[in-house]
């Protein structure tokens, strides 16, 4: 089963987005911002999917961190704002990939499942 470390803080989005993601088949850390899901970097993930802008540790940062301690890990990012999702294309570790929110379900279930099959 893929292990997905999910930050997002947004409460309700990040529910229904880790529910969508446990009933394709995921295991699902969900953490509530960028400094809770650095706590669980170093446990073995296939995925850190992450939103860009949260209070304390953004998404690039985290991302970054990642990226440092596990290479090839694969890095998805989820964002609202179209400037940042630019800035998140030019700044983010090689690979990674930005969806812009909203997203759809299946949308998400669709790209994380081509992410983990790259």
């Amino acid at each position: 089963m893929p292990r997905i470390l999910f930050a997002e803080d947004d409460d309700s989005l990040r529910g229904f987005l880790a529910r969508a993601l446990e009933r394709a088949g995921h295991e699902v850390e969900a953490c509530a911002d960028g400094e809770e899901a650095a706590e669980h970097i170093d446990r073995d993930w296939d995925l850190l999917l992450t939103d860009i802008v949260m209070p304390g540790m953004d998404g690039i940062e985290l991302a970054r961190l990642a990226a440092e301690r596990h290479p090839g890990l694969r890095i998805m990012f989820i964002t609202g704002f179209a400037a940042v999702a630019l800035k998140a294309e030019e700044t983010a570790p090689p690979g990674a990939r930005v969806l812009a929110k909203p997203v759809h379900l299946r949308e998400l279930v669709v790209e994380v499942e081509r992410m983990l099959a790259a």
